[in-house]
């Protein structure tokens, strides 16, 4: 009885030990997500300032 209890234990921690490393993964792919998407925001707002200083820029140059 000893033994199989050990057994089922042992079973218990490695279902955990995966639990735990599938939602480590998933973390971590959330994070690397919002990283991608912060530095897609980041360009676009970049080119949008760009083109405001570009407008700027002909704005002026008319006067």
């Amino acid at each position: 009885m000893n033994n199989y209890t050990n057994r089922s234990h042992d079973m218990s921690l490695m279902h955990e030990e995966l639990a735990r490393a599938q939602m480590s993964a998933r973390l971590g792919e959330a994070q690397a997500s919002r990283r991608g998407h912060q530095v897609a925001m980041a360009r676009r707002l970049s080119r949008k300032a760009e083109r405001a200083a570009q407008q700027a820029r002909l704005a002026l140059a008319r006067l």
